[in-house]
């Protein structure tokens, strides 16, 4: 449905899935396996429901289909870089959308500290969605509300944790959904994985695009 281009971010190239022409867009944010099939399908579904949808490649094209890979890639990825990437992918979505573009950033697992993140390096991101991924940086530095999906018996993402992360989302003054999904697991919504639950997946698709039509119009 979409295709594959090239980004540039000062002086780094990186691969960018682009799919759908809607009047708003998304960032979506790949998890620690990288950009895969999971994420470009879950592109091409948002572009469906009528959004500009953009995923960059944060990892140079690299993909792993293992736990032990997967770590091997976060733990060799370099911020900085991938500050740039995120910052440029937004840039080019907010061109092709005009000057009163709205934009969310969506991210999975890993990508989840960029999604909280964007909202305080670019005006023009007035939403965040999160699939079981928080982060301790830059919570109330931004007034974007906040969905979040969240599986119940995580061990990267435990419940005690997630409820900190929300608090102190509020107290900083931010709207914020949370949605815990009993018996899920990490990864229930991408298909590839055997945590992958598609009732949730299907509820949490749909709890999105109604969070993101109500925040991007």
């Amino acid at each position: 449905m979409g295709a594959i281009t090239m980004i540039d971010s000062g002086g780094t190239s990186s691969r960018l899935y682009e799919a759908g022409d809607g009047p708003a867009g998304v960032v979506v944010l790949h998890p620690w396996w990288g950009l895969n099939d999971d994420v470009i399908a879950y592109a091409d579904r948002l572009a469906e429901m009528g959004f500009t949808v953009v995923a960059p490649d944060m990892f140079g094209g690299e993909v792993a289909t293992t736990i032990e890979g997967a770590e091997r890639l976060a733990r060799a990825a370099d911020e900085e870089v991938i500050n740039g990437t995120v910052l440029a992918t937004i840039d080019r979505l907010a061109g092709r959308l005009g000057p009163d573009a709205k934009i969310a950033v969506l991210g999975f697992s890993f990508g989840a500290h960029w999604a909280v993140w964007g909202p305080a390096a670019r005006d023009q991101v007035t939403a965040t969605v999160l699939y079981y991924g928080t982060t301790g940086d830059n919570l109330t530095s931004s007034g974007a509300p906040v969905l979040g999906h969240f599986a119940e018996d995580d061990p990267y993402e435990t419940l005690e944790w997630v409820a900190e992360f929300e608090e102190t989302l509020r107290s900083g003054g931010r709207d914020v959904v949370i949605h815990r999904y009993p018996g899920a697991g990490h990864w229930f919504a991408e298909p590839s994985q055997t945590a992958y639950r598609p009732e949730d997946a299907a509820l949490a698709f749909d709890r999105t695009v109604a969070f993101l039509r109500t925040h991007l119009g």
